[in-house]
């Protein structure tokens, strides 16, 4: 009886004291969390060319001295203020908002005003393509100023174009006769300014395509990117009849601008 109560007293003894080992063992660690969620990559938009342009379009390349060789560079005087002439002239055929309307009356009044210097200007010019072209200067010229109109007629640009152009006419019909290279020394750099804004921001465009191209290219997945253009030749919209008017037609003026 006795030995069954020491048994029995070691048994308790044995559970009390595992229960108490129990106790006091470390509770194991809680489940880790579930990863978080990848990051989702926001892709910012493919850059595009400014005011609605092409995205293939070459602009006219700097020189040596940073100075853009448009069609407007390296020409004579008396081609300067013929130069300044077609631009408003593009701009009356062109300009067709309500705030631009005052552009065909202003043209029609500035080769009235300055008809006599402008037939004069029109002369030294045939002499000059003349003894550079020989008896196809013509053929030369009229070339020339093709490109002079399409260029001012570039499409993305018209609505600044215009805006210049309607501010440089309503001066040129205050210009005293006899005094329109003086302006034009002045207003053709005027035109040119609006031109070159637009070829530095494409420039931009290019730079800020080609950095997106190559940081995202064509690797997303069930996207497809048009390549970087890499021909930069451009094309300046549709053309407009260029053919240089003779003196008479400057002379007579008019009082309404004529594709000339």
């Amino acid at each position: 009886m006795v030995a069954r109560q020491r048994i029995g007293l070691k048994t308790l003894t044995v559970a009390t004291g595992i229960a108490a080992l129990g106790a006091c063992a470390t509770p194991p660690p809680p489940p880790l969390p579930p990863p978080p969620p990848p990051q989702a990559i926001v892709i910012p938009p493919r850059p595009t060319p400014p005011l609605g342009a092409v995205a293939a379009m070459v602009i006219p390349a700097r020189d040596a001295m940073g100075v853009r060789m448009t069609v407007n560079r390296n020409i004579s005087p008396e081609q300067e203020l013929w130069n300044v002439r077609s631009g408003l002239n593009v701009a009356a055929l062109n300009c067709l908002r309500p705030q631009h309307s005052m552009l065909v009356s202003n043209y029609g009044a500035f080769l009235k005003r300055h008809s006599r210097e402008l037939a004069s200007v029109n002369r030294k010019l045939a002499d000059e393509y003349r003894q550079k072209h020989g008896r196809r200067f013509r053929d030369q010229q009229d070339s020339y100023m093709t490109q002079v109109y399409n260029y001012f007629a570039l499409p993305p640009i018209l609505p600044e174009f215009c805006d210049a152009a309607l501010e440089l006419s309503n001066e040129a019909i205050q210009v005293p006769s006899g005094k329109l290279a003086d302006f034009s020394t002045t207003a053709l750099p005027r035109l040119e300014a609006v031109f070159e804004n637009f070829f530095s921001a494409y420039e931009k465009y290019r730079v800020d395509l080609a950095a997106w191209d190559s940081r995202y290219g064509t690797s997303i997945p069930g996207t497809s990117y048009a390549a970087p253009v890499g021909n930069l030749n451009a094309t300046y919209g549709p053309r407009i009849s260029t053919a240089t008017p003779p003196a008479s037609t400057a002379q007579q003026g008019g009082n309404q601008p004529t594709p000339q």
